[in-house]
């Protein structure tokens, strides 16, 4: 038997499965690469939002950390949900020891529109992990954080991406469309100036809990699988497309997306 590539991702838990580390495991599976995660904070969320975050002792988390790191090299490696500053610099010691390709999805805030993070922490993860990730991944909302405008139109958009690569140093940036109100489309900026587009068709749906989560996850067992950049972005949009279109409908508000749709190589 081949050996399976291996990604980890660092982020919160979902307890309903739709986000998070949840998230993220299943999609792993599903590009048949070999999941491993270490937990941040534990999110007492659902479909209609989050109840209650509890963030987690850095002593334990550096154990899972080290755990980890002493024993199963990644391929590839995921952060999302970075709640605090002491989190953000601990998680960047580790990364910083390891050449693997490394995803930052910047969750900021959740589908139902609850925070996540503190002002301190974005300002920690601008100047700690942005600089030595592979690929960042904003939504339009988390762009506009990082941009400091908002971001009305494919024109800004554009200004917003080349500047976000050149003032936080990032190699790699794909800024998520499916907040504009046409066609779902997502912009790659890559570190050799091209800037690529990924359309796809509208879906008018509410069931879009975990879609970020999804997208970086499926971007970072592509490039554990030693794909591209610009590969591992085309297979995500066709991933979360028809995770999206063929959504399961559960719970009571922003349901999860199917994560076992996709069949495309």
């Amino acid at each position: 038997m081949s050996k399976l590539n291996v990604a980890l991702t660092i982020a919160g838990t979902d307890p309903s499965g739709g986000a998070g580390i949840m998230a993220d495991l299943k999609s792993f599976q599903a590009r048949g690469v070999y999941g491993m995660a270490v937990v941040t904070s534990v999110v007492a969320q659902n479909t209609q939002g989050v109840q209650d975050i509890c963030n987690l002792d850095q002593k334990i988390l550096d154990e899972q950390l080290k755990s980890v790191f002493s024993d199963i090299t990644p391929d590839a490696i995921k952060t999302g949900m970075l709640a605090e500053v002491e989190t953000i610099e601990r998680v960047s010691q580790y990364l910083n020891t390891i050449s693997c390709p490394y995803v930052l999805d910047p969750v900021m805030v959740a589908t139902s529109g609850d925070r996540l993070i503190s002002t301190e922490a974005v300002e920690a993860l601008k100047e700690k992990l942005l600089p030595i990730a592979t690929i960042i991944t904003p939504n339009l909302p988390e762009a506009e954080v990082l941009f400091g405008k908002e971001l009305k139109d494919e024109a800004a958009i554009l200004d917003a991406g080349k500047i976000i690569q050149s003032k936080y140093c990032v190699k790699n940036v794909v800024i998520k469309g499916g907040h504009l109100e046409k066609e779902a489309k997502d912009f790659l900026f890559l570190e050799d100036g091209q800037v690529v587009t990924f359309s796809a068709e509208r879906i008018h749906t509410k069931h879009t809990h975990g879609t970020g989560c999804t997208y970086a996850a499926v971007i970072t067992a592509e490039l554990a699988k030693g794909k591209s950049v610009q590969e591992a972005v085309g297979t995500a949009k066709h991933f979360i497309t028809e995770a999206i279109k063929t959504a399961p409908e559960l719970g009571h508000g922003n349901g999860p997306v199917n994560h076992v749709s996709y069949k495309g190589d």
